[in-house]
């Protein structure tokens, strides 16, 4: 599993990291809005479009080195829960077997999928909704 600790452990500062994840984060999110800009498709498909892509990508080792190098800019949009995703589920089907193909898509995610859901509803019950 990759730790924060290990990402950009090379020699550049933590400003030249920042401008690099910064860079990064933006460049993914621009490919996304051409896409939006560009075609027909809708926002949820470009989500699912970038999850997939993430997760493709993860499950065939080539996220890890680009994570290694952009940082945060690339594990904080939605192609790095997919690359998530893809991680947890490689490592729980060589613990489980295929058991792990379900179970394993939860092991690296779930902290963040159920902090998603508890402060989403935290939201919802204290925001006023608008007319």
């Amino acid at each position: 599993m990759l730790r924060p600790s290990k990402l950009n452990s090379g020699k550049r500062g933590v400003a030249v990291s920042y401008v690099i994840a910064f860079v990064t984060g933006g460049l993914i999110c621009a490919a996304a809005q051409l896409v939006l800009e560009y075609t027909n498709l809708t926002p949820a498909h470009v989500l699912v479009g970038l999850t997939v892509l993430g997760a493709i990508l993860g499950g065939i080792g080539v996220y890890e080195p680009f994570l290694q190098v952009a940082g945060a800019g690339a594990l904080v949009p939605v192609s790095g829960f997919g690359s998530s995703i893809a991680k947890g589920m490689l490592s729980e089907i060589k613990r489980l077997g295929w058991e792990g193909l379900f179970t394993g898509a939860f092991e690296i995610t779930g902290l963040g999928l159920a902090a998603a859901v508890v402060f989403g509803s935290l939201v919802a019950v204290a925001a006023k909704p608008r007319d």
